[in-house]
């Protein structure tokens, strides 16, 4: 069995998530081809298509969100995505899993409960009129007195296929994360008949080649070596250093491993450094150090990508006049941090157009 180097992985991984240079291609067939966007903020992912795709209208996304080309909906690892239309009804039913599992952390306070009822009033609520979990809550509290509605409105998240409606994650716009049915928001029922075996695929597709663990680690789903093990005959195998047993497709692309990578500033949740049990394709041996410890949620760092691997975090911050890109980073050469320069410039071009005093600040880590 073929071993595959390191550096191999990360070249091909690199070329399906579409970092090794900007393409022209269609939005939703990128998102698609990407398997989706982990998009639980309003906005930094907006940055995950902007690194990938030339040329890139954040507001074409907006009106695609809008008009129910996109969704945003809790899919992988229980958190939400941005997905098609179509996905989001292929991808949700085989999630349930997924998305039940934080339910137990509330088992306590819904003892005795018929969770079938409330999942069925939290239906008629959500498609009736859209909500916060807040306000379902308090709306399920009404049918159920004396128990916590935070914990009812837990049930419709875990039970439910919800999606979070626009404005909020649209370009420049903002709003309350009311939810309702995808069923409710896309005129259309979940697929009837989801098929594992093509999320493995779609997996391998945008993140491999890569292990059963890794699909595992991507999704949240279990037991997915079954699962490749059933698809053998069509795929082939490889092995890492460790000796750990990869899939693929055949006629993915695996890059020469000395192909370049451009410096690439991925946001927050990007999916890239996410979606392996075994990271280490993208780790580099330079100490990062503790960039940003101790920065608030809505201020999480993003990853600075040199020569394919990470080197460091970066932070945007807008004030009235200005906007700033702070990168920090150790050890990289001359030609790197020029190359980091003038990617952090052409990021705060498109974060913050409207800036007049536009400013890349590079600080050891």
């Amino acid at each position: 069995m073929p071993m595959l180097t390191q550096r191999q992985l990360n070249r091909a991984t690199l070329a399906r998530q579409l970092l090794l240079e900007r393409v022209d291609r269609p939005i939703a067939e990128t998102v698609e081809l990407l398997g989706g966007m982990q998009a639980q903020t309003t906005h930094t992912w907006y940055v995950g298509l902007w690194c990938r795709l030339d040329p890139f209208s954040p507001d074409t996304v907006g009106r695609m969100l809008t008009d129910r080309e996109l969704v945003r909906i809790g899919l992988q690892r229980s958190t939400i995505h941005l997905v098609t239309a179509d996905d989001a009804l292929r991808m949700r039913p085989l999630l349930d899993p997924v998305l039940a599992k934080p339910l137990s952390s509330f088992a306590r306070n819904l003892d005795g409960i018929d969770r079938d009822a409330v999942t069925e009033a939290a239906r008629g609520i959500l498609e009736a009129e859209p909500l916060t979990w807040a306000a379902l809550g308090r709306r399920l509290e009404q049918q159920w007195p004396g128990r916590d509605p935070a914990s009812l409105a837990q049930i419709a998240r875990a039970r439910l296929a919800l999606v979070q409606l626009p404005p909020r994650g649209v370009w420049g716009a903002s709003g309350q994360a009311l939810h309702t049915t995808v069923e409710r928001w896309l005129g259309r029922p979940l697929d009837p008949r989801p098929s594992v075996e093509r999320l493995f695929l779609r997996y391998l597709a945008a993140f491999g080649p890569a292990s059963a663990m890794d699909a595992q680690a991507w999704c949240g789903l279990t037991r997915l070596k079954a699962v490749a093990d059933e698809l053998r005959d069509q795929l082939v195998t490889f092995t890492d250093a460790a000796g750990r047993e990869l899939f693929d497709l055949p006629g993915a692309p695996r890059p020469d491993p000395d192909t370049p990578v451009p410096v690439r500033f991925l946001y927050d949740y990007d999916n890239l450094l996410l979606s392996h049990a075994d990271r280490s394709r993208f780790s580099s041996d330079v100490p990062l150090g503790d960039a940003f410890a101790g920065l608030p949620p809505q201020k999480s760092p993003g990853a600075l990508l040199v020569d394919g691997v990470v080197r460091g975090s970066w932070l945007f911050e807008r004030e009235r006049d200005a906007a700033a890109l702070t990168v920090r980073t150790a050890g990289l050469s001359r030609a790197a941090s020029r190359d980091v320069v003038e990617e952090g410039e052409a990021l705060l071009h498109f974060l913050a157009p409207e800036r007049a005093d536009r400013r890349v600040l590079i600080v050891p880590s």
